[in-house]
Formats: structure tokens, C-alpha cells, sequence
């Protein structure tokens, strides 16, 4: 203790002296800054769970949407992606029953697969498409969905999906039309449905998924020329055929959504090796923190198959 007033105020100047050279002792110190440390944080994803990977477009007794989403949460997901086509019912008494269902069983609902196409020179054909995407919008809007998967579409002119496959998505443009011409097609398509998604507060998410999509490229030049942060990237791992790690880290930085595909079993129409612990890494290099949503696409019984990926998922996204 000080024994006079005088001792103190003493103390205190040369303290006071003393402190620009401390300043600057410590600033030649290295010290983490708040944003430093923030990047050193460990990322985990939540992992969800698309209802397609119960249903597959052949499971009949897994296709009720409210099924799958009380499965998901006593399978252990964080959330659950519905597919559009797997609904049988949009009444709004359902959608809240959805969302019901959800809140009760402790998921969130945190995607919507729905299917579009605009790669056609019909301008009616085209609208249709619009006016659909706009009414999916507010399907998700009713439920409480925040984000949206489209798609720019295929040409058509493929037999069948799986013709489509066996030819590795790889698709020639509509006779006298070329991938030029659908460019501009769905550019202006996607512009239009951008104003109801902002109303709704729905982000959406442009898929690598065949058409247009099929490659890194196509999807950034599409997203980069309507430059709307309502339109991003969602970022399917199964998408990509060859070279996917290259592929996958290209549209990261502007993901806002994954999809993350299994094969457990063996694939429905083909299998990709994936090393999830490197797409994690290539993810998490962009700060990815969203949803991981599983879509398993293997031919194992998918109880089975949906653990042993939920598990895969875990490990690789902890």
C-alpha cells in the first residue's frame, strides 16, 4: 500500500510514462486477431437428410413425406430436405403439418428439391417452368424452408434418365439451338423468379445437376451473370462423374447448400469412391457451415444404408 497521496500520484505518472513503451513491446508481439481466431475455429455441419433417400422413386411404403421426417429424427439427423415430387399433397393444412411434424421430433426443415426446365426455345414452355418454380418458392415459404434447389434442365433429347446416365450426362442441345441459346434462356428464366424468392426469403441454390449444370462453369457463369445474392450455388457431391474433388472446390466458395451422395450397396445407376473427409477439408478451406444433406443413391435396403452414410457423414463433417 501507498503511504502518502504523494507516493501514489508518483506510482501512477511513471506507470503512465511507462505505458507507450509497453504498447509497443506488445504490438511487435504476435497476437491472434478476432477474425484469426474465428478461422481457426473448427467447422461441424449439420447433417440433414433429403426424404428422397428413403423413397428413391421405388420405395412405396417410404414415400410419405411425414414418415421420413420422423425417421430422420429417430435416426439422429439435424434436419430434413423435402423432395418436391415425393409430396402428394401441397395443401396448406399439409405444409403445417409438415412443419408441425418437424418442430415436434426436434429437425429443422432445411431444404427443397424441386425440378425445373428452361433449356427450351418454346417461350410458353419456358414461363410454365417460371411460374412453377414461383409457386415452389411458396410452398417453401409456407413451410418455413429457407433454401431452394433448381436446375437449369436438360435438353430433352436424351431417351430416358437413364440413357442420360449411360451416356455420362453428357446431352446434345435441341436441333438448330445451341448451349449459347439455352444460357440466355435460363438466365432470364432464373431472373424471373428472383423477385418472389427476396419476397419470401428463400434462397436459392443452382445445382451441377446435367443440362447446363453439368459442369462447374456452366453453373458459376450462370449464378456470376444474374449476380443476385438470392441466387448461389447448391453443391451436389455425386454430381460430377470425373475429377470431382477439382470440380467441387471450384463452385465452394459460393455454396450455400450441400448434397452429399452415398452408395452403399452399390449405385442405382453408377458409384463414385468419394473421400468425404477431403471434401469436408475443401469445404471447411471456404468456411462452408451449412447443411450437409444426404442423398443415398445405393441399392442397399435404405435403413440400412441411410445409418451406415449418416455415419460416414459424421465422421467426415465433425
Amino acid at each position: 500500500m501507498y503511504r502518502s497521496r504523494r507516493e501514489f500520484l508518483t506510482a501512477a505518472a511513471a506507470a503512465a510514462a511507462l505505458a507507450p513503451l509497453n504498447r509497443s513491446v506488445a504490438a511487435e508481439e504476435p497476437v491472434a486477431t478476432e477474425e484469426a481466431a474465428l478461422a481457426k475455429q473448427k467447422i461441424s455441419n449439420r447433417i440433414a437428410i433429403s426424404t428422397y433417400s428413403f423413397w428413391q422413386f421405388r420405395h412405396e411404403h417410404l414415400r410419405d413425406v411425414e414418415k421420413c421426417i420422423t425417421l430422420s429424427a429417430e435416426m439422429g439427423f439435424d434436419a430434413v430436405e423435402i423432395l418436391h415430387r415425393q409430396m402428394t399433397d401441397e395443401s396448406p393444412a399439409y405444409l403445417q403439418k409438415l412443419k408441425r411434424t418437424a418442430l415436434v421430433n426436434g429437425v429443422d426443415l432445411c431444404g427443397f428439391s424441386t425440378h425445373q426446365g428452361f433449356l427450351s426455345p418454346d417461350k410458353e414452355k419456358r414461363q410454365k417452368n417460371i411460374d412453377a418454380t414461383i409457386h415452389y418458392i411458396r410452398l417453401a415459404y409456407e413451410m418455413g424452408i429457407p433454401t431452394m434447389r433448381v436446375n437449369t434442365g436438360t435438353w430433352g433429347t436424351s431417351k430416358d434418365f437413364d440413357d442420360l446416365m449411360a451416356n455420362r450426362g453428357i446431352e446434345k442441345p435441341i436441333e438448330g439451338y445451341t448451349d449459347e441459346d439455352g444460357y440466355k434462356w435460363v438466365i432470364d428464366s432464373l431472373e424471373k423468379c428472383l423477385p418472389e424468392a427476396e419476397k419470401c426469403g428463400v434462397l436459392l441454390g443452382l445445382e451441377n445437376h446435367w443440362g447446363l449444370g453439368r459442369t462447374p462453369e456452366g453453373v458459376l457463369r450462370i449464378v456470376d451473370a444474374i449476380d443476385s445474392p438470392w441466387l448461389q450455388v447448391t453443391l451436389d457431391t455425386g454430381n460430377f462423374l470425373e475429377d470431382p474433388y477439382d470440380r467441387l472446390a471450384m463452385m465452394a466458395p459460393k455454396a450455400i447448400y450441400v448434397q452429399a451422395k452415398t452408395y452403399f450397396g452399390g449405385g442405382l445407376w453408377y458409384t463414385l469412391d468419394l473421400d468425404y473427409p477431403r471434401i469436408a477439408n475443401l469445404l471447411h478451406e471456404q468456411g462452408y457451415r451449412g447443411y450437409v444433406a444426404l442423398e443415398f443413391e445405393g441399392r442397399e435396403d435404405p435403413l440400412v444404408g441411410i445409418s451406415q452414410s449418416l455415419s460416414l457423414l459424421r465422421t467426415a463433417f465433425a
